[in-house]
């Protein structure tokens, strides 16, 4: 196995969120204490047809070492061309399948979970992904099964095809987001097979994320909607210091919206409002700031309204 990724202790690993998990807040979550960054989720047919949309999302920071790139796939040759065409990208260390996606665009396209429905298949594309890629390593994202459970012959199905590790949300594709995580049958997957196992599945916070690291006895956890607004969480895992000053909390907003201008010019006052509202949840005054950024295109004028905001307020006690 490569040593791009070190397996030594558990790592801690950011989930692709379409729509969240971009170039600007994936750095400032590398900077802060993730060990490994995963791009939005691409499409290898749009890969293999050379869209400049999904090009602009395969970009990476400086700072994402080891840097992964999630695509969806359910043709073996669409995934050959598609594994061609990352091969001439520089930067992409791991490239991951995706086999959990429950959205119903993504399976309907045979892709995401729809795979666990066809294991051959399954099997085959990671083998392509293999044989193919000139990257130090391939993983693959799975669910426990697509309406019942068979997370075993999935999770040996992905080891015997040659991933080097797999990360695994603990619920089923009928269980979309909402179902109860069966952290229980992470655990069971971590026993049954010897490549390394991410758990992943509603870790929204510190505590949370020890005690699933200790009750499934994973390698890693991954944390995808725990970590918008509250990429903290890494800091605080890789600090082992459970509580965050508001100090550290206003400089990684910041830092977050200066990430967003840098990446997509004034573009980007719009679309950080989204995560102005996440940050701002639990805070003295939230309803009034989300009202008055709403009205901001300025970079300079919205840039000091949460300055002054994180700055001197503090969270509801």
């Amino acid at each position: 196995m490569s040593n791009i990724l070190s397996f030594d202790k558990p790592i801690f690993v950011l989930a692709p969120l379409a729509g969240f998990t971009d170039l600007p807040f994936r750095s400032v979550v590398k900077k802060f204490g993730a060990d490994l960054t995963v791009s939005e989720m691409l499409s290898s047919n749009a890969l293999a047809h050379n869209s400049k949309k999904t090009f602009h999302m395969l970009e990476k920071s400086p700072n994402e070492i080891p840097y992964s790139v999630q695509i969806a796939a359910s043709c073996v040759d669409v995934t050959k061309e598609a594994i061609d065409v990352l091969n001439e990208q520089d930067g992409i260390d791991i490239i991951d399948l995706n086999c959990g996606c429950p959205v119903p665009k993504v399976v309907g396209h045979g892709s995401g979970s729809s795979l666990l429905l066809n294991i051959p298949l399954m099997s085959d594309i990671i083998k392509t992904i293999k044989d193919n890629s000139n990257k130090s390593m391939t993983s693959v994202k799975i669910r426990l099964g697509f309406e019942k459970k068979n997370h075993i012959d999935i999770a040996k199905a992905v080891e015997d095809s040659g991933a080097d590790f797999i990360a695994v949300h603990g619920r089923t594709r009928v269980g979309k987001f909402t179902a109860p995580v069966d952290y229980d049958a992470i655990k069971e997957i971590k026993e049954a097979i010897s490549i390394p196992v991410i758990a992943n599945g509603d870790i929204d916070s510190y505590d949370k994320a020890k005690w699933v690291l200790e009750h499934t006895g994973s390698d890693g956890i991954m944390i995808g909607r725990g970590a918008v607004g509250a990429p903290w969480i890494f800091h605080q895992l890789r600090s082992g210091e459970e509580d965050i000053s508001n100090i550290l909390k206003h400089e990684i907003i910041l830092e977050h919206f200066d990430k967003m201008i840098e990446f997509y010019g004034s573009h980007g006052v719009a679309m950080f409002r989204k995560h102005t509202h996440t940050y701002s949840k639990g805070y003295n005054g939230a309803s009034k700031l989300r009202n008055e950024v709403n009205h901001v295109n300025d970079i300079k004028e919205y840039r000091d309204i949460i300055d002054n905001f994180f700055k001197n307020n503090d969270l509801i006690s």
